[in-house]
């Protein structure tokens, strides 16, 4: 029997975009960064990491890979429905996948999104963007799919696993002699302190959810292990003004005190990431790489959730959760770690938009 996915008849991916092309780096950035005031030189200075990879981001094709699994899996498991996909800053934008799912005749859309945790990055400048989008798609009186954010994943199993495995891995990669004493460094994306600060409907939720990924995937290492590993969890592309806070400490930063502390192995474990985005090729494989070398420090990256085929099921196992609420029936919530599982609705005020207010979809204010 077909699994139910009513009322929803269509998944949306909702990511971040990425050049292509050489000529699209620069613009790009300025999508990025509008209204932001970053300087043009800096901007140039973040593009030279695109033109490493022949100025093109990894994104997009990973975006082309996942869906393709979802799909799938989608089709695995008895699921007959259409998966489309828009970005914030780059084509294919979320205003052309809007269009696109109007003119199918789609009502209802369920969106995943690629980021798993609560911030204003992450989270409601999304459900800004797929407002600004309806609104878009709708003018003339047609109208726009509705659509709902499934809920944050990030200590859904179907994530949390794979980077268990993936740590494990990358701590085997290391010689006998760094891991006796390694260290695994959890990576998130930096944001503004204020922004932690009010993320979440209490503030905070930002760094406290990193924390119950990294505690988890600490004890589950430690029962595989049998050894505890000094954890902790480190920042790293930093891109705002000098004279705001922003989380520290950065990954080289901590690289660098550890080696003084006679440290000879590092794990990167990139939590904060589901692929091998620009942050984990650039910020990861190649400067902290670089930083590791540059110190005597053995240095290994753990991969990311990517295609991992638990990961892919999260965006089943999400839909048909989500579904299964919105017909009033009750549901199991896949959990691991110490926070119950995310609000489906993001309450008034979660992850507010420090600058101005803008409509969002899929909460409560």
């Amino acid at each position: 029997m077909p699994l139910d996915t009513a009322p929803y008849d269509a998944l949306l991916l909702v990511s971040f975009g990425g050049p292509e092309r050489a000529e699209d780096v620069l613009p790009f950035l300025e999508n990025v960064t509008r209204g932001r005031g970053i300087p043009r030189e800096r901007l140039e200075e973040v593009g030279e990491h695109y033109h490493l990879l022949g100025g093109r981001s990894p994104i997009n094709d990973q975006n082309r890979r996942f869906i393709a699994a979802i799909e799938e899996d989608f089709r695995s498991n008895g699921i007959d429905l259409p998966v489309y996909w828009g970005n914030r800053n780059w084509d294919p934008y979320l205003t052309d996948a809007l269009a696109q799912m109007q003119a199918d005749g789609v009502q209802r859309a369920a969106c995943f999104v690629t980021s798993a945790y609560s911030s204003y990055s992450g989270c409601r400048q999304y459900r800004e963007n797929l407002a600004a989008a309806v609104a878009a798609v709708s003018k003339g009186g047609a109208a726009a799919p509705r659509l709902d954010r499934l809920r944050h994943y990030f200590n859904h199993p179907g994530f949390v696993e794979p980077m268990v495995d993936a740590t494990l891995s990358a701590l085997a990669d290391l010689g006998d002699g760094a891991r006796r004493n390694a260290h695994i460094l959890f990576v998130t994306h930096s944001i503004p302190e204020s922004m932690n600060d009010t993320s979440g409907p209490d503030g905070g939720a930002y760094v406290a959810q990193h924390r119950v990924v990294a505690e988890e995937i600490g004890e589950r290492i430690r029962q595989e292990t049998g050894h505890r590993y000094p954890t902790e969890l480190v920042f790293c592309s930093r891109s705002g003004p000098p004279q705001i806070p922003w989380l520290e400490p950065d990954v080289n930063d901590r690289m660098g005190e550890l080696a003084e502390q006679g440290v000879g192995g590092v794990v990167a474990v990139p939590i904060g990431f589901v692929s091998d985005h620009m942050e984990v090729i650039y910020d990861l494989d190649t400067e902290a790489s670089a930083t590791a070398e540059k110190i005597g420090v053995e240095f290994v990256r753990a991969a990311t959730a990517g295609l991992d085929p638990r990961f892919v099921a999260t965006v089943r196992d999400l839909l048909l959760e989500r579904a299964a609420v919105e017909r009033g029936e009750e549901t199991a919530r896949a959990t691991v770690g110490g926070q119950p599982p995310s609000w489906d609705r993001c309450p008034a005020g979660c992850c507010p938009n420090l600058r101005v207010h803008r409509p969002a979809v899929g909460g409560r204010d």
